[in-house]
């Protein structure tokens, strides 16, 4: 007979183009049993302020794929994805809900989960980084503004091909984020699922004093609290432990 208790399970909606995420969520989780992970994708391939990209995040899209997830009996969804936070995280509250209507499941995403983590931290002031062009952080840090987020200084490199994110290397990240500490942020915020910031959290909060939450860690963080799970080791940025 099947064994009427099991880990608490996690399902994750994922652009299809990420190559980071799940790698790095069980790297985070490390050889924890008491949880599991699982994935579904959807079709994401750039970031942009325009209507085909905007496209990619439609709430219909995202409902089927949480039925999926629905099917592995998960106990939380989460769309492990930032666009709300320039698409506004009134789309993230209403797409999260639309999902748990949709499957009785509760629902979070990348962007909801920061809002969360910056309200429980007392967070008020951030520098952001980011893989994306510039008129991109701006919405940002404009939709972030109406949130009671100040961003006080910001690093966009430029990109908008969402698989190329994955290839940025930690020595590429390293000098501007020690730049952005030197604002003396509440937080430095590493914003893209697709963007191996949790690889040098540990050494930037040691080298800056700052704490760093990394888009992967922080989903991964709030998922788990609405798993009821323990939260994470404290290496991979201390305020989420």
């Amino acid at each position: 007979m099947p064994s009427t208790t099991r880990p608490r399970r996690i399902g994750m909606i994922v652009p299809s183009s990420n190559t980071c995420l799940e790698p790095q969520t069980y790297r985070i989780l490390g050889g924890r049993t008491d949880v599991t992970v699982h994935f579904t994708r959807i079709p994401v391939t750039r970031i942009a302020l325009d209507h085909s990209s905007d496209r990619q995040f439609d709430p219909a899209v995202m409902r089927d794929a949480a039925r999926l997830l629905a099917t592995a009996d998960v106990d939380v969804i989460a769309w492990n994805g930032t666009s709300g936070s320039w698409l506004g995280p009134g789309h993230d509250r209403e797409l999260a809900q639309e999902i748990t209507d949709a499957t009785g499941i509760p629902a979070t995403t990348s962007t909801l989960a920061y809002l969360e983590a910056f309200r429980s931290f007392g967070t008020e002031r951030i520098s952001l980084f980011t893989p994306y062009t510039e008129d991109v952080n701006h919405r940002v840090m404009a939709c972030y503004e109406r949130e009671g987020i100040k961003t006080v200084d910001h690093r966009a490199l430029g990109l908008s091909d969402n698989e190329s994110f994955a290839r940025v290397t930690d020595d590429e990240m390293r000098p501007g984020s020690r730049e952005l500490a030197q604002a003396a942020p509440d937080a430095l915020v590493y914003l893209c699922t697709n963007l191996y910031g949790a690889n040098i959290t540990a050494e930037i909060e040691e080298d800056t004093g700052i704490p760093v939450l990394d888009s992967v860690a922080v989903t991964l963080w709030h998922a788990l609290r609405l798993a009821g799970a323990p939260l994470l080791d404290q290496r991979w940025g201390k305020l989420l432990t």
